[in-house]
């Protein structure tokens, strides 16, 4: 069972990815707003959820996939890797801005990392750039990530070379 639970849906559909993000990025201006920095463990929480299992253990992961998404047209796929790639990214910003709270005690740095997470959550959703993308793209390209970790993204990018 475990097996099929755990998994990174490939590909996704860009529509309910720029939704995720625009929850994300509504979570964090709640969380800045009311300075209730245990909330960044939450957000890590739902990344972990997210970089594990895709949507499927993600309450705004479904809530994106299952009901926003589908209103918003037919679907935008785009490869799964970059994306899960982002969602880590986004796990370990949370992770450090929990960790700030909770083990130094300091507002600062929850505030100035949930503040750069917001940045990128806006960019995502608002104009459909997803920064965790681009830096898998430039990592492929370095070879850090190799071409294995995603054929379509290796095919896509040889093609524009």
């Amino acid at each position: 069972m475990a097996r099929r639970l755990i998994g990174f849906p490939n590909p996704v559909n860009e529509k309910a990815a720029r939704t995720v993000a625009g929850g994300v990025a509504a979570l964090t201006v709640l969380t800045l707003a009311t300075q209730w920095w245990w909330f960044s463990a939450v957000l890590a929480v739902g990344f972990l959820a997210r970089v594990l299992t895709g949507p499927r253990l993600s309450p705004l992961g479904q809530l994106a996939t299952r009901v926003v998404a589908p209103r918003l047209g037919p679907p935008t796929e785009v490869p799964g890797p970059p994306k899960r790639f982002a969602q880590g990214i986004g796990l370990a910003v949370t992770t450090a801005a929990a960790v700030g709270w909770f083990a130094i005690g300091s507002a600062v740095v929850p505030a100035a990392l949930l503040g750069l997470l917001l940045v990128f959550a806006l960019l995502e959703s608002v104009v459909g750039f997803c920064a965790g993308c681009w830096l898998f793209a430039r990592l492929m390209r370095l070879g850090i990530i190799p071409e294995s970790a995603c054929a379509a993204c290796a095919d896509i990018w040889a093609r524009s070379a």
